[in-house]
């Protein structure tokens, strides 16, 4: 009988000794298996539970909403950026001494940028071939084929362009062929002609496709070595390169 209580005395000193550190091992054991088992997707789902206020976490439905509000202030950037470049065009039209059918430019070829452009009207708008192509800054060309709907420009910065022209200031007369970009090169009657730089360069009296007077570019540098005839580098005042929508001009 004695020596079970002293037993069970020896026992309740060890228990008493050492059950904190036996609980503790015994809770981290138990854990262990547990996270082993579930794959600690519970203890993962229970971190995003409390986080969540500080994740920011957002569910897929706001995110589509997001998409979506992006989507549409970037379509309305859009419009009115448009917006903008029609009213520009609108009070050019008004301002001009020529109605005009303003289109939008609906074609480009990558390998023909500075050629040729398609515009989104034709026959059925009233556009015709040898009508006159404006845009913001001046003379871009000319309608140079038709259908119903559509219609297709030859540009005065294609090489192949021949355009009458004139210097604004002293009357010096010459022609104009384009360089595929935003340059082109006049080449002059006279010999000795009164120009230099920044003089405006203008549709002449003489030129058959294009009414008289219509601007088209400033000289930035003038060769009179040339041969057969001197020539001066215009640049051009339309931004053809970036053109979304012109002005035709019926031909009379």
């Amino acid at each position: 009988m004695e020596l079970a209580v002293n037993v069970m005395y020896g026992w309740s000193q060890w228990w008493g000794r050492y059950r904190v550190p036996l609980i503790l091992i015994s809770l981290a054991l138990g854990g262990a298996w547990f996270f082993r088992q579930t794959q600690g997707s519970l203890i993962l789902e229970l971190y995003q539970q409390i986080s969540r206020p500080w994740q920011g976490n957002i569910s897929k439905v706001q995110l589509l909403t997001n998409a979506k509000i992006e989507e549409l202030e970037a379509r309305l950037k859009e419009v009115e950026t448009q917006n903008q470049q029609l009213r520009k065009l609108i009070n050019y039209s008004k301002t001009s001494k020529f109605p005009g059918i303003i289109t939008p430019v609906v074609g480009r070829s990558a390998d023909n940028w500075w050629h040729q452009l398609t515009l989104a009207r034709g026959e059925k708008d009233g556009i015709r071939v040898g009508d006159t192509v404006m845009a913001p800054g001046g003379l871009i060309g000319r309608v140079v084929t038709t259908s119903a709907s559509s219609s297709r420009v030859l540009l005065i910065s294609d090489r192949s362009s021949r355009v009458g022209v004139a210097v604004g200031r002293s009357r010096n007369m010459g022609f104009l062929r384009g360089q595929e970009g935003d340059r082109a090169v006049v080449e002059f009657f006279d010999k000795v002609p009164n120009v230099r730089p920044g003089d405006l360069i203008v549709t002449s009296t003489v030129s058959q496709l294009f009414p008289a007077g219509l601007p088209i570019g400033r000289v930035e540098s003038i060769n009179l070595q040339k041969d057969p005839a001197p020539e001066a580098l215009i640049k051009l005042n339309a931004p053809i390169g970036y053109l979304e929508w012109v002005v035709v001009h019926r031909r009379k």
